[in-house]
């Protein structure tokens, strides 16, 4: 049986510290036809014997893995980001389950890549990395242990992803799929606008420094939801940009 995905899938490892766990991230990637590996800032040797040997047929993906400094650039050029959250203290971060995310995932005939976001071992994400997302996921365990080894979480979300595609024989994964929906902005271009958006409400005091973060987080989590597209959050960054100018004019 032959799964083909509608979109390059690209699976993303923050900080990953276990050579074990990444080895068996890498067949995974092989056994669920996976385009890429990304390793941000891995803590171990992603090539270590015990990650080579994990691998198995992997093992040509986990050579080729690429490694990034941070999140937002190893996800810099997709346009859909899904992450998955074992913990509970996510603040006000909307949760789905997986089949929530992966649907609203494969919405599209788009070519454009997809990245699936996994967390450290002994802490998973960050709330500040869970906001990069689009779609955040909680898979279903025990509350008294809601904590999956990261490789059985990966495993978790490429099977849903598999099931949801119900494909076979070379057969496009389309049965989810509409041409006309919405393609997201991709991080990059959120993060500058929000960025030109904080430094006017600053400068304008609806914003006050100790607090900033927290309401842009919440305007943030609004226009990921909403599936900005890129021409959109052009058109906002550029009124932003343009009110500063006004504001900066006058009072020069």
């Amino acid at each position: 049986m032959l799964l083909y995905l509608p979109s390059p899938i690209y699976v993303v490892l923050v900080e990953p510290s276990g050579p074990l766990n990444i080895g068996s991230v890498a067949r995974l990637c092989a056994n669920f036809n996976v385009s890429e590996l990304r390793l941000v800032a891995p803590r171990c040797q992603p090539q270590d014997p015990e990650a080579m040997k994990m691998a198995m047929h992997g093992s040509s993906l986990l050579k080729l893995s690429r490694h990034y400094p941070n999140l937002l650039e190893a996800i810099a050029d997709c346009r859909k980001i899904l992450s998955s959250c074992g913990r509970c203290d996510h603040g006000t971060i909307p949760l789905q389950t997986s089949e929530q995310a992966l649907s609203w995932m494969l919405e599209n005939n788009s070519s454009e890549p997809v990245a699936l976001v996994f967390g450290r071992e002994d802490r998973g994400l960050t709330n500040r990395e869970l906001l990069l997302s689009h779609r955040v996921i909680r898979l279903y365990s025990s509350s008294f242990y809601p904590s999956l080894n990261l490789s059985h979480a990966v495993a978790i979300v490429l099977h849903d992803l598999a099931r949801l595609c119900g494909t076979t024989s070379g057969l496009e994964c389309t049965s989810l799929a509409s041409k006309n929906k919405a393609i997201p902005a991709a991080p990059s271009q959120l993060e500058a606008c929000l960025t030109d958006a904080s430094d006017l409400l600053l400068e304008t005091g609806f914003l006050l420094r100790h607090t900033a973060w927290a309401r842009m987080a919440k305007v943030r989590g609004l226009l990921q939801r909403a599936v900005v597209r890129q021409e959109e959050l052009a058109l906002i960054r550029g009124m932003v940009r343009q009110l500063r100018w006004a504001i900066r004019s006058r009072h020069s």
